[in-house]
């Protein structure tokens, strides 16, 4: 029970600064930018469209500059994500619904397409079906499965988003396995609160499998985006038998693609102290 005490406390002092953060954060965000407007002459601008029409486009920046473009002059014109600091715009993580491993209360939009590889490996896609609903998959990449005579492992991630407001959002969802005869997998509820440029995360859910067993776990996580793009983010776990995971890193993120590059270790009196590397790739489609 003592070692279950050091975990969770672990666990929320990892969390606890990032989430005070997050509230600065909040405070801080000003939603002026919607569209980023890019010219021939290389200019590029972001900002909101105060009116269009066939011929021209008017656009507003943050400071209240009006700029006035027709058609032939614009490159492009397209709606982004992200927030206003301090006079620059900080665009949002592409990867927002999950954190290194689990995922966020936000959902994926309806036609967008993440695939993403987890530690090399573990492959995994997910495909908005709607803006609220979403559903993937993966499998293992090197093992010779067939070759042993087993069932080649896989998995499928269903998830749905049941709250969607202004500052936080709620899912619910799956991570369900199958290997070898036998199935598992956890049945989990996730709620974030906070902007793109940081948030707050926490989970739960129970754990099973075919032999009746039942365990309970809970995850907490946070992000806080330090640059342009770059973010810090930490992703902890707690199981009922009072074992753990603790882990923290950095995401580096471009208009498609991001990379985590983190380290984790296992907490509790099941495992021998030791800390590994998380690697990960993700691509928005």
């Amino acid at each position: 029970m003592k070692r279950f005490a050091l975990v969770v406390f672990a666990a929320f002092a990892i969390v606890s600064f990032p989430h005070k953060l997050v509230a600065q954060t909040m405070a801080d965000e000003q939603p002026v930018v919607t569209h980023e407007l890019r010219l021939h002459d290389g200019s590029r601008a972001y900002g909101r469209i105060v009116s269009e029409t066939d011929d021209e486009v008017v656009f507003q920046t943050p400071s209240g500059v009006s700029i006035t473009a027709h058609r032939d002059q614009i490159v492009a014109l397209r709606r982004v994500d992200g927030v206003l600091k301090a006079g620059e715009f900080l665009p949002a993580d592409p990867n927002n619904t999950r954190l290194f491993f689990g995922p966020t209360g936000r959902a994926l939009p309806k036609g967008q397409v993440y695939l993403g590889v987890y530690e090399f490996f573990l492959p995994f896609v997910q495909v908005g079906v709607t803006d609220r609903f979403s559903i993937g998959g993966g499998t293992p990449l090197f093992f010779s499965f067939e070759e042993d005579g087993l069932d080649r492992p896989y998995w499928v991630t269903p998830k749905l988003q049941v709250f969607n407001g202004t500052k936080a959002q709620i899912s619910v969802g799956l991570f369900q396995g199958f290997g070898g005869g036998a199935t598992a997998g956890i049945a989990y509820g996730v709620a974030t609160t906070g902007g793109a440029a940081g948030s707050f995360t926490a989970g739960a859910g129970m754990a099973y499998d075919d032999d009746g067993d039942r365990t309970a776990v809970v995850m907490l996580g946070a992000d806080r985006q330090v640059r342009r793009n770059m973010k810090l983010v930490t992703e902890s776990y707690i199981w009922g038998s009072g074992n753990g995971l603790i882990s923290g890193g950095v995401r580096f993120f471009g208009e498609r693609l991001s990379a985590d590059l983190a380290l984790a270790t296992p907490v509790g009196e099941d495992f021998e102290r030791f800390v590994f590397p998380m690697v990960n790739f993700v691509y928005l489609f």
